[in-house]
């Protein structure tokens, strides 16, 4: 494996966010330049305007460059992507601030497909003001997916207690049942194993799948979708030779402290996993699009127009995508290397564990 930095691009997000706050909050660590070398999509313009208001003119430098060709491994970057007559109104959503988030989420885009950078970190964006003819998607694991050619993916929240992707994402709670099907599941199944094993150096993982209904359906009672398909795809993953596990009640699964006894866990929507996770991680959690062929975090929170400006936003979700987009890139590199050398793969294989409980899937 090469040991040159690695080029981490970084999109500005929502202008009228805490993105540039939590991205220059970041960059101020003289260590971020030792690990990789930074490029933020932006506006020198836009980004000396938060500097001045957070009052971090003397703590940070940008290095304005034209394209991500000319980034200097030595210091933090800027390239321009945006008209400088750009309006920052802080608190609020303008369709300027989403025009703006569109141009350089496309412009990163275009640099990760020809290899001018190695990973993408993506800074908050407000999902309604970003619409427009070019981006007509829930958020941007859509938009990467589409970009990407990938159809299926798993949207990953990730910190050291736990690691949650969702069956179900970014659609209505009415529309939640009637999406989940058997092969969705096992599809989701399949993605978060391999990304476990490539991304997180995980050989053999052992993955919770949670129930849909209150107290997993109670056998029927309250629900047959954890016996008519939960279970069914469980069996089949099992088959497949990935150590999957359920379904578990949601509440008693986090309340009891279920959750630690395994490395991922499949939730069947978006709050289900998501409310314990943000409860649990919120200001260190880090959202990863598994399954794509690129690479792509972004923190947990959101633009957080409440606070913008006010110098008050954590940086650690964003310095830990940052970290982890580095972390995921020198981990497939291993595992490409050691994909190649099936000797070494033998001698890193992990052992199930059978002390796992696991008596929903018993006959």
């Amino acid at each position: 494996m090469k040991n040159e930095k690695i080029r981490v691009g970084i999109t500005h997000g929502d202008i009228n966010g805490i993105g540039y706050e939590v991205i220059m909050k970041t960059l101020m660590d003289s260590r971020i330049i030792e690990l990789c070398t930074p490029i933020v999509y932006g506006s020198p313009k836009v980004a000396a305007y938060h500097r001045k208001a957070l009052n971090l003119e003397a703590a940070i430098t940008l290095h304005h460059i034209r394209s991500a060709e000319e980034a200097d491994p030595t210091k933090a970057n800027i390239v321009n992507c945006v008209d400088d007559n750009i309006r920052v109104e802080l608190g609020k959503s303008t369709a300027a601030a989403g025009e703006a988030s569109y141009i350089a989420l496309q412009t990163a885009v275009s640099d990760l497909k020809r290899g001018l950078i190695d990973v993408l970190v993506t800074a908050p964006i407000n999902k309604d003001n970003i619409q427009s003819e070019n981006f007509h998607f829930p958020g941007h694991t859509e938009y990467l997916a589409s970009e990407f050619g990938n159809k299926e993916n798993v949207m990953l929240m990730v910190s050291e207690s736990m690691k949650v992707g969702v069956v179900t994402g970014h659609i209505p709670i009415s529309q939640v049942s009637s999406q989940i099907t058997a092969q969705k599941i096992l599809t989701k199944l399949r993605i978060i194993a391999k990304s476990m094993a490539q991304d997180f150096s995980f050989s053999r993982p052992r993955i919770a799948v949670l129930g849909l209904n209150p107290h997993a359906g109670d056998n029927g009672l309250l629900g047959k979708e954890e016996q008519e398909v939960i279970i069914p795809a469980l069996k089949q993953a099992r088959e497949e030779g990935i150590i999957a596990m359920g379904p578990y009640p949601a509440d008693g699964f986090f309340g009891s402290n279920e959750y630690t006894k395994f490395d991922a866990i499949l939730a069947m929507y978006h709050d289900q996993g998501l409310i314990p996770f943000k409860a649990l991680s919120f200001e260190s959690g880090v959202n990863y699009t598994a399954g794509l062929p690129i690479i792509r975090t972004s923190p947990a929170h959101g633009t957080a127009y409440n606070i913008a400006g006010e110098d008050v936003a954590s940086c650690d979700s964003f310095r830990n995508a940052l970290y982890m987009a580095c972390d995921i890139f020198r981990s497939r590199a291993v595992y490409q290397e050691i994909a190649a050398d099936p000797l070494r793969k033998q001698t890193i294989e992990q052992p199930y564990d059978e002390d796992v409980p696991d008596t929903n899937l018993e006959e």
